[in-house]
């Protein structure tokens, strides 16, 4: 074993279980950089050599604990070669530069993989998806960009193991765009995850949704920026369907951001649920301190058992405010009700907005609750109070919210 050290360590530094590349020149694209047949194989072996080792010299013979490695790579081919080799607890390093998309890993816990450079983030252009992360509980994903593809750009699932949830997974300063063009693809697909958190990401130009959550629960999704883009069917910016609980958007910034961009339930087949056989697309949604500029309406509410929509802008919504409807109409299955709207302020303009409330069948419009809200229709202001379905509590008409 000290001969094969000292063979990696010809190329490498190693000390510690991190692993790292002597070199400090970086191309600026993965595809500048150029290999010879021998360099390519030397290479792949290296890398694959130095993540066994960064495992053996990080543990400790007494206790059996292993540290993890940390493993910088600079082109795509010592990519590839890292993922194959992956191990749970691995911190994953990519340099500056442009990447093809398609990579997959599954079943591997405890993995962080980040832009070397946050402010230079590696770009991962085209492929179906850009990465898929299969029941890897523990993830952490940051100063990525993803663009181009024609599937999703990020897709996050369970394995198909629809009572068994992947845990723990984090999302930080992501930047994703130009996702599908057309049909339902998402920039964030997300099945069957607890626990997760994503935070100041962007999401620019997509087909479906810019993160669909389908069975996910006890989740956040905080900071992030929508910004739709002509040519895309967008429709839209945040979902939370199929059996989705306890979910909080916060602070985040829509525009122009698909025909909903707060989607607080869906539609989705029964098959799907997570868990299996619950009665509601989402319960307990909270959506709190957003801005949301432009699109058909501002959220809409779909099958939701229990939601709250409290503290955000409205800024100039093209058809309606908001909509309730229901798009999942099996037996026993809960109508979208239970709905608190509440200290929200919502600038609009009559010559756009005539309906304030769309109002789908099979709802329960009347569970629904308005209070404190501040409503302005700037080309009309003696119109600004709205046609609701109930009776609002301390709402404020006919003067603008900004001022």
């Amino acid at each position: 074993m000290i001969d094969l050290i000292r063979v990696i360590a010809a190329g490498r530094v190693i000390a510690g279980g991190k692993v790292r590349p002597v070199e400090q020149t970086r191309p600026k694209s993965a595809h500048h950089h150029r290999f010879s047949t021998d360099d390519a194989m030397h290479h792949t072996l290296f890398v694959s050599l130095a993540l066994a080792i960064g495992f053996f010299v990080g543990s400790n013979s007494n206790s059996g604990h292993v540290q993890a490695a940390e493993i910088v790579v600079r082109d795509t081919e010592s990519l590839r070669a890292a993922i194959r080799d992956l191990k749970p607890g691995t911190t994953l390093k990519i340099a500056p530069g442009e990447y093809p998309g398609g990579h997959y890993v599954g079943g591997v816990a405890d993995l962080t993989i980040e832009g070397l450079d946050p402010n230079d983030p590696p770009r991962f252009v085209g492929g179906s998806n850009a990465w898929q992360f299969s029941r890897c509980p523990n993830l952490t994903l940051r100063h990525l960009k993803m663009s181009g593809q024609t599937g999703n750009g990020l897709n996050l699932d369970d394995g198909g193991r629809f009572d068994e949830p992947v845990r723990g997974i984090t999302l930080e300063h992501l930047q994703i765009s130009d996702i599908g063009p057309r049909g339902n693809f998402d920039g964030i697909k997300c099945s069957g995850l607890d626990e997760m958190t994503i935070r100041d990401c962007t999401v620019t130009g997509w087909g479906g949704q810019g993160i669909d959550m389908v069975g996910c629960h006890r989740s956040l999704i905080t900071g992030c920026r929508f910004v739709g883009k002509p040519g895309f069917t967008a429709s839209a910016a945040v979902q939370t369907k199929g059996g989705s609980s306890e979910v909080t958007i916060e602070k985040c910034h829509f525009i122009g951001a698909g025909e909903r961009p707060l989607n607080i339930g869906g539609s989705t087949g029964l098959t799907l649920f997570r868990p299996s056989g619950v009665k509601y697309e989402a319960k307990s949604i909270v959506a709190r301190d957003n801005v949301i500029e432009g699109s058909s309406c501002a959220a809409a509410f779909v099958g939701v058992d229990g939601a709250e929509f409290v503290g955000n802008t409205i800024l100039y919504p093209e058809k309606w405010i908001f909509r309730i409807l229901q798009e999942t109409t099996a037996p026993g299955f809960a109508p979208a009700r239970n709905v608190l709207i509440k200290d929200n302020r919502i600038v609009f303009r009559r010559s756009q907005v005539s309906v304030d409330v769309n109002i789908g069948p099979g709802t329960e419009p009347e569970s629904f609750r308005f209070v404190a809200n501040h409503w302005f229709a700037e080309d009309r202001p003696q119109a600004s109070k709205p046609n609701l379905p109930v009776a609002e509590v301390d709402g404020k008409y006919g003067t603008d919210p900004r001022r």
